[in-house]
């Protein structure tokens, strides 16, 4: 339908013919394809899978806690430096698409993963080499993003979870877990980074079952009648 209307567009302009057969033809619809996202018992397990007993685990899970705990594009956090995190206040300053610049928050368990890998990880993976990378390899090089969705497909397979895990996937349930808990779509959409907050709405349809239950739990004809003593 696209080519037929350039088509024509193009054979008006030069004349070739008076008019379009096609102006009244609509395009159909493409199908909505929802993001997928993780459970949160699923995010837990997922989350205990590296090990902390190691370096290269312990660097693994502090970028998997704080992808959860930001809802990064993987390429923003492959490409974090170490001045964008700020310990004190528990934010990131990330550059997004377009150059855009936004501050992310992140909590305690994200923070504990952060200061652990700084504090005992980082200096021993660098091997008295610099980088103003973040998160670094065994050769002291930045991690690439194909480097990293091997690791959580690693660790997903690692903890059962049968569904295909990417790390979008964890950028996926960032926003659906924090639209479940209360949070308003304004915000999800500036901590996600979203230019148009119709690219955040598609979350509110994953969220529909969870107010489902929260309406049948809570409203007070939906409850179930309480028993009365006597009549």
């Amino acid at each position: 339908m696209v080519a037929l209307r350039q088509l024509y567009r193009f054979l008006e302009k030069e004349e070739i013919v008076g008019q379009s057969p096609l102006p009244s033809l609509l395009l159909p619809k493409g199908v909505t394809k929802l993001p997928h996202a993780l459970g949160r018992d699923e995010v837990r397990v997922l989350l205990a899978q590296p090990d902390p007993s190691t370096p290269l685990g312990l660097r693994d899970q502090a970028m998997i806690e704080l992808l959860y705990a930001t809802g990064l594009r993987v390429s923003e956090l492959v490409s974090l430096q170490t001045h964008q995190v700020d310990l004190q206040g528990d934010y990131l300053t990330v550059r997004g698409k377009g150059a855009k610049v936004r501050l992310v928050p992140f909590g305690r368990w994200a923070r504990e993963g952060l200061v652990r890998y700084l504090r005992e990880v980082r200096a021993r993976l660098l091997k008295g080499r610099t980088s103003p990378f973040l998160f670094v390899t065994r050769s002291g090089r930045p991690l690439t993003r194909q480097g990293f969705w091997k690791l959580i497909r690693g660790y997903a397979r690692a903890a059962g979870i049968e569904k295909r895990v990417t790390p979008h996937t964890l950028r996926h349930s960032f926003a659906t877990h924090l639209l479940e808990g209360g949070a308003d779509l304004r915000s999800v959409q500036s901590m996600l980074g979203h230019a148009d907050i119709s690219t955040t709405q598609i979350y509110t349809h994953l969220s529909r079952a969870h107010l489902k239950e929260v309406h049948r739990r809570y409203h007070p004809r939906e409850r179930a009648p309480t028993k009365r003593s006597g009549s």
